[in-house]
């Protein structure tokens, strides 16, 4: 199972919108994914219509279960979308208090990995939308995935909230027994605009190869599948933004086909 995890210090920047359609493209290519909610504010899980205060289990339920959890324990908290293949593991506002209640014991910070462990056989795909804030939660999912995707808003304020996310991946990559693996994606692109050509001009200029030589544009069908909980891929599928994020997927799997 391929792990990728969707993640930026900065709220706004399309990071539920990247996980959920990146994770329909490839359900729509026959692979069977896992989409992992770790934002308390669960936008991810509303998305596909999912009231996760209103769920039995949930994400939570994989940590509060950490130490004696089972790869059936894990299957239990997927709740199903209306496409085959794609499930997701929901968040509630109960994460919110992990930092507090179990921040401080010891291995919490791989429980994500573990439960991804559990369950690698069951599918091809896994994708994490972070909440903007580090905290357990963040920790476990940059812990867990083999690629980090970093959506960056083309403007010059996104571009600040990018330099704190990667000095506080910096931080973190000295107690990673491996090198992170970035992806850059610039987002939000409006090329009628100065503003937004400087700003992706800026962003190459910075960050060279870690940066996706493509842009996902501006594109206002993107809000009107959110409003019908459905994903762009099934609700627009010939949209521009759509497009877009087919060529990023592409790039993203040849850079997974060595491995």
């Amino acid at each position: 199972m391929i792990v990728w995890t969707v993640a930026n210090q900065k709220g706004g920047v399309g990071k539920t919108t990247s996980t959920v359609t990146l994770g329909a493209l490839l359900a729509q290519q026959g692979k069977r994914v896992i989409l992992v909610d770790t934002d308390p504010h669960a936008s991810l899980s509303y998305y596909f219509g999912v009231d996760s205060e209103e769920l039995s289990t949930s994400l939570y339920d994989v940590f509060t279960s950490a130490k004696k959890l089972t790869a059936d324990r894990v299957l239990d908290c997927l709740c199903p979308t209306k496409l085959d293949s794609l499930f997701i593991l929901p968040a509630t506002m109960a994460l919110a208090t992990l930092d507090r209640t179990m921040g401080n014991q010891g291995g919490m910070g791989l429980v994500l990995k573990k439960a991804l462990q559990l369950v690698e056989k069951e599918f091809d795909f896994a994708l994490m939308d972070c909440p903007p804030v580090l905290g357990v939660l963040m920790v476990n999912a940059l812990a867990a995935c083999h690629r980090i995707l970093i959506p960056v808003q083309t403007e010059f304020l996104a571009l600040k909230g990018l330099d704190r996310m990667m000095h506080t991946l910096e931080i973190m990559q000295k107690s990673q027994p491996h090198p992170y693996r970035f992806t850059i994606i610039p987002t939000m692109f409006d090329k009628r605009t100065n503003a937004a050509i400087e700003a992706y001009r800026k962003l190459r200029e910075t960050y060279g190869d870690l940066v996706w030589n493509g842009v996902i544009p501006v594109d206002t069908r993107f809000r009107d599948a959110s409003q019908a909980q459905s994903p762009p891929p099934v609700f627009c599928p010939r949209s521009r933004g759509v497009f877009a994020y087919n060529s990023l997927l592409k790039y993203l799997l040849s850079l997974e086909s060595p491995a």
